[in-house]
C-alpha cells in the first residue's frame, strides 16, 4: 500500500468493509461502525530510504509492479509526521554522518505532541578506540543537533545489533475517552495502535460493553493478550479487579509503567501465555502465580484481543467458561471461525467495526457475547 489516500472514495470503501464483515459473520446485532479520518490518521510510519547520486528520498515499493516510488508527502500519517518528513530529509542530506548508508526512517508520534524518530543504517554506529568500542560521537552530536532544530522529542540510531538511544526509546500518548485521560507508554519497535483516534473509539466501545457485563462493578475481569495494558487500564474502573496476561516481557514491563502512570490500583499483570492461564484456572500450579490466589477472583467477563491467527483450541474453549466475552479482532476470517464454536454456548449481543486501516482490506471488529440461558 503506497502512501496515498482517497478521501472522495472513503465512504464507499468503508461501506464495502461493513458489507464484508456482515457477509463473514452474518447478522450483526446492535452494530456500530466507527469510521476513520480519511487523512492524517496514522501515528506510526516506516519508510525505506533510497540514495541515487546526490539525491536521497523516502521510498515505498509498489506491491504490483515492485518498483520503487519516491515519497515526498504522506497524507496517511498524522500531520506532525507529514510536516516533519521533508524537513528531516532536508537536514539529513546536508550532514554526511547522518546520510551515509541510511537505510530506513521510522516515525512514532502522539496526540500529546511527542515525536520519536528512528534512523536505521547499513553501517556501524560504533568506533573502535584504544580502550574498546564506543558509540560514534560524531553521529550522536549530529543527531542531537537535529533535536534542537526540528520538532523531534527523541532520536534512536539503529544498526545491526546496535542501538543508540538519545534520551528515551518511547513516547507518552494521552488518549481521551469518556471524559477521561488515559496515559500510555509506547515503546519504539513494539506494537502500538497506529490509528490513535480509532484507538479511542475502541476503548469507548469496550468500556460500554464492560458496563453492560458488570453494571454493579462488583465482579472481576480476566484479559488475555493485554500488551502494554491498553485495554486493561481503560477497563479497570468497570470492574472490582482485573487480572491481565501477556507473554512479551517488554510489553509486561510497559504495562506496569502504564498502571503506575494512570494511578490504577486494581490491575495485576502476569507474564503468561493464554494456554498457561487456562491451565492455571483448571488448577495447575505456576511459579509466576505464587503471589496470586485465583480462587479469590470472581471473574464474570473475559476480554480477548488475539493475534491474526485468532484463538487456539484451548483458549477458544476457555472463553466459553465465562458469562460474558468481549472479543476484539484484527482478522474477521478467524473471528468467524472462533464465533462458530463460541456461539454454541453464547449469544452475540453487540458488534462493531473499527476502521483502523483505511484504504486497505484490514478490518478490526468487536463482538460482545453473553452466555445462553440454561
Amino acid at each position: 500500500m503506497l502512501c496515498q489516500t482517497y478521501p472522495e472514495t472513503y465512504a464507499e470503501q468503508f461501506a464495502e468493509k461493513t458489507l464484508r464483515l456482515k457477509q463473514l459473520l452474518g447478522e450483526l446485532p446492535n452494530f456500530e461502525a466507527f469510521a476513520s479520518d480519511p487523512e492524517h490518521y496514522r501515528a506510526r510510519a516506516e519508510f525505506r530510504v533510497w540514495h541515487e547520486g546526490d539525491q536521497t528520498d523516502y521510498i515505498m515499493f509498489d506491491q504490483q509492479s515492485k518498483e520503487k516510488v519516491a515519497i515526498h508527502h504522506c497524507p496517511m500519517a498524522l500531520e506532525s509526521i507529514a510536516t516533519l518528513m521533508p524537513k528531516l530529509m532536508a537536514h539529513i542530506v546536508q550532514i554526511p554522518v547522518l546520510r551515509q548508508k541510511l537505510f530506513q526512517v521510522d516515525f512514532l508520534a502522539t496526540f500529546s505532541g511527542e515525536m520519536l524518530v528512528t534512523l536505521i543504517y547499513r553501517k556501524s554506529l560504533q568506533t573502535k578506540t584504544e580502550t574498546g568500542v564506543e558509540n560514534d560521537a560524531a553521529w550522536i552530536a549530529a543527531a542531537n543537533a537535529l533535536r534542537g532544530e526540528l520538532p523531534i522529542t527523541h532520536i534512536i540510531g539503529r544498526a545491526r545489533k546496535q542501538k543508540i538511544c538519545l534520551d528515551k526509546d518511547y513516547v507518552i500518548e494521552k488518549l481521551q475517552v469518556d471524559q477521561q485521560t488515559f496515559i500510555y507508554q509506547q515503546i519504539e519497535n513494539s506494537f502500538t495502535q497506529p490509528n490513535a483516534k480509532m484507538a479511542q473509539n475502541m476503548l469507548h466501545w469496550a468500556r460500554k460493553m464492560a458496563a453492560k457485563a458488570n453494571p454493579d462493578k462488583e465482579k472481576d475481569l480476566i484479559e488475555l493478550y493485554c500488551g502494554n495494558g491498553h485495554f486493561s487500564i481503560a477497563l479497570s474502573d468497570q470492574f472490582h479487579r482485573v487480572l491481565a496476561t501477556e507473554i512479551s516481557k517488554t510489553s509486561v514491563a510497559s504495562a506496569q509503567f502504564n498502571i503506575e502512570a494512570n494511578q490504577v490500583d486494581n490491575v495485576t499483570v502476569v507474564k503468561m501465555a493464554a494456554e498457561e492461564i487456562s491451565a492455571a484456572l483448571q488448577g495447575e500450579t505456576f511459579f509466576r502465580l505464587k503471589d496470586i490466589d485465583l480462587n479469590t477472583y470472581a471473574f464474570n467477563t473475559i476480554f480477548v484481543d488475539p493475534p491474526r491467527s485468532g484463538l487456539d483450541d484451548l483458549t477458544r474453549q476457555m472463553v466459553t467458561e465465562f458469562d460474558h466475552i468481549i472479543y476484539i479482532s484484527c482478522n474477521p476470517e478467524t473471528l468467524a471461525t472462533d464465533l462458530e464454536a463460541i456461539q454454541q454456548t453464547h449469544d452475540i449481543l453487540e458488534t462493531a467495526l473499527f476502521d483502523q486501516f483505511p484504504y486497505t482490506h484490514h478490518i478490526e471488529s468487536g463482538v460482545f457475547l453473553k452466555r445462553k440461558p440454561k
